[in-house]
């Protein structure tokens, strides 16, 4: 499970709405108690996705855009990761938004997962936040849903 505060669902809703009609993504920062997360902080970062450096894998089309796709830079990460030692902190996950789609995760999601990280998507239909669900993968590198809980 995953616990959010509502100002943190609150700030991934808005910076999924602000890069509509591109996918937003942005990190989450918590503390790490076995399979639960409580978040901390989300911080949105730039969707930094360029074709060109597409990772190559079966069905995949380069030619997918912003729109379809997202990366957080590396060194971007990097400084997430240096933070949130710095601060005593884990990275529990990643958010990112699914313009015009639903709020699950695509072959591609889960393809590039990491194990232990939740990762939040948030479906945007017409610029609006409509759906949000969470998932981790398990043993098998399979995406399954996530318990998502909202506290004021």
């Amino acid at each position: 499970m995953i616990q959010l505060l509502s100002e943190h669902l609150q700030a991934i809703h808005n910076h999924a709405e602000s890069t509509y009609p591109e996918e937003c993504c942005g990190i989450i920062f918590g503390h790490l108690l076995g399979d639960d997360k409580t978040t901390v902080e989300v911080m949105p970062t730039e969707n930094a996705w360029e074709p060109e450096a597409a990772i190559d894998f079966p069905g995949d089309v380069k030619e997918y855009s912003k729109r379809r796709r997202y990366a957080i830079a590396p060194l971007v990460m990097l400084q997430a990761q240096k933070q949130a030692r710095e601060r005593c902190l884990d990275i529990v996950g990643i958010y990112h938004s699914h313009p015009d789609y639903q709020a699950i995760p695509s072959e591609f999601d889960r393809m590039c997962a990491w194990q232990e990280y939740s990762y939040i998507i948030v479906s945007v239909e017409n610029g609006e936040a409509t759906q949000t669900n969470s998932w981790c993968l398990d043993d098998s590198h399979q995406f399954q849903a996530e318990a998502l809980a909202v506290n004021s």
